[in-house]
């Protein structure tokens, strides 16, 4: 269950919040519904629709692996090897070409959710400077953005690919804000993703979890600055700012 933030403007604690100078977006589950994908993974699986989160999280487990070994691999890659994985350790029978298939053009294709391009151009429209960081592909993101009519909002979009480190690791986040030439402070850290969020804020940034279905904060991390429903929701949060 979301939790109400104490006031606008202010934090879990109550705490006054300096406006952030630039507010940086996760891409897939944050703005892009997985959901779609639900029909094409499980179509791989044997039906077994159910296994989507748990290939997400595979994939996601996989890419902190490749970074704390020092063995980059493309996001897209462990995708496919953890559908593989996922499939080998349910006795399914899936081949890394079908493996791929269920993953690469629906991947590309996320619609974003309901909220997403409402709250966006509330915040565009409020001046903030709008940017993503993904743990996909330049190309992937460029595509997904495309397909998904979210491009004219955003000023630009960053990748973990040029450095080869995934999210959470923190040098990922001081990466994107050497990028930005702004301080943690001044930075707003917004994602789905407990893990996303814990690695934003050890990492000094101000952060937001949007609580989509199905998804929860890390409890053994510092809690989020702000914690809302939807975009739309934070957009009103910082218009008050």
């Amino acid at each position: 269950m979301a939790q109400e933030n104490s006031a606008p403007g202010t934090n879990q604690a109550g705490s006054a919040l300096a406006k952030p100078k630039v507010i940086i977006f996760d891409v897939n589950e944050t703005l892009l519904d997985l959901e779609s994908m639900r029909s094409s993974i499980g179509k791989a699986l044997g039906d077994r629709e159910d296994l989507l989160p748990l290939w997400f999280s595979t994939m996601l487990h996989n890419s902190l692996v490749t970074t704390v070994t020092g063995d980059y691999q493309d996001f897209g890659k462990i995708g496919v090897a953890s559908l593989l994985m996922v499939a080998q350790n349910n006795d399914i029978d899936l081949s890394a070409e079908d493996a791929k298939t269920a993953i690469v053009t629906p991947l590309l294709s996320l619609p974003p959710h309901p909220d997403v391009k409402q709250g966006l151009a509330s915040l565009n429209k409020q001046g903030f400077n709008i940017v993503s960081l993904t743990n996909s592909s330049n190309n992937g993101v460029k595509t997904q953005f495309e397909n998904a009519g979210l491009t004219e909002y955003f000023s630009a979009r960053y990748s973990i690919e040029d450095i080869k480190i995934y999210k959470p690791d923190l040098r990922a986040y001081k990466w994107a804000l050497q990028q930005l030439n702004v301080k943690p402070e001044e930075a707003l850290m917004v994602a789905a993703h407990g893990w996303d969020v814990a690695g934003a804020k050890a990492a000094g940034l101000q952060t937001a979890f949007v609580a989509r279905p199905g998804k929860a904060l890390y409890p053994l991390a510092e809690e989020p600055d702000y914690i809302v429903r939807d975009i739309t929701e934070l957009a009103q949060i910082m218009k008050n700012q």
